[in-house]
């Protein structure tokens, strides 16, 4: 079963006060990059796997979405997804992404946000996805930590002689887990090569239409300077994948 970190008091109380989880998508310096990945939400049908706060739920249903339902393992994160939802047509659930069966061909996009990296097996996250958009076809929409940023237990930057900062990594190649702390110890995630994720995603039919190695801007980092350190390295991949109808692959 993957870890319920969320669910400890104290990681979950530290993780509460993040600008994304306070402000939502407003506080996620990424959105904007995010956003434009989306296909056109009116009418469709939305699963959100690892939906959180539920922040983009509310999200799509403002777009017109017909339906979402929100996936998450943490009774604290789905706890506050339905008070700040209120009356909104969202459906919430509890399960655990390693193990989870969506309704089969139910759902038009597969929305997930920095979720895939706490999973052991990407290969049947893909699979996954593949069972909710059906023999239809659909959207998958993913963001998740960068490769050079997951490769590493404790990403950290390094001060060269000449002052100039240099980030460090290690094992890019070796894959698996790594457990860190942030927030609270022994944080268990899993590494996987950008190769590794773009190939797992097309043997499945799904199909690389975007991609963003996100880092700041120079208009970002005036705005927050204190995402200067995403100037120098990515922290997060974005990445949005179509899968055809069977009918159109035959």
């Amino acid at each position: 079963m993957a870890q319920n970190i969320y669910d400890d008091a104290a990681f979950f109380e530290g993780y509460s006060q993040i600008s994304r989880s306070r402000l939502g998508l407003a506080g996620a310096p990424e959105w904007s990059d995010v956003e434009a990945m989306l296909p056109d939400l009116d009418g469709l049908s939305v699963l959100d796997l690892g939906c959180g706060f539920g922040a983009f739920p509310r999200y799509a249903i403002e777009r017109g979405a017909a339906r979402v339902h929100g996936v998450d393992l943490s009774q604290n994160m789905l706890r506050v997804a339905r008070e700040r939802s209120g009356t909104m047509p969202i459906t919430f659930e509890q399960a655990n992404l390693e193990t989870y069966e969506p309704e089969a061909g139910a759902f038009d996009l597969v929305y997930s946000a920095l979720a895939i990296h706490y999973l052991a097996d990407f290969d049947r996250f893909c699979a996954m996805v593949v069972r909710a958009l059906g023999p239809g076809g659909g959207n998958l929409v993913i963001t998740t930590e960068h490769p050079i940023w997951a490769a590493r237990a404790e990403p950290d930057f390094r001060t060269d002689p000449d002052g100039t900062r240099v980030f460090a990594i290690t094992d890019y190649g070796v894959e698996g887990q790594r457990t860190s702390n942030w927030i609270t110890d022994g944080i268990v995630k899993y590494h996987r090569k950008l190769s590794t994720l773009i190939m797992t995603m097309h043997r499945h039919g799904l199909m690389l239409r975007a991609i963003e190695e996100w880092t700041a801007t120079g208009e970002r980092i005036a705005q927050n300077p204190a995402l200067i350190d995403e100037k120098t390295r990515p922290q997060l991949l974005l990445m949005a994948a179509h899968r055809a109808p069977e009918t159109d692959r035959n």
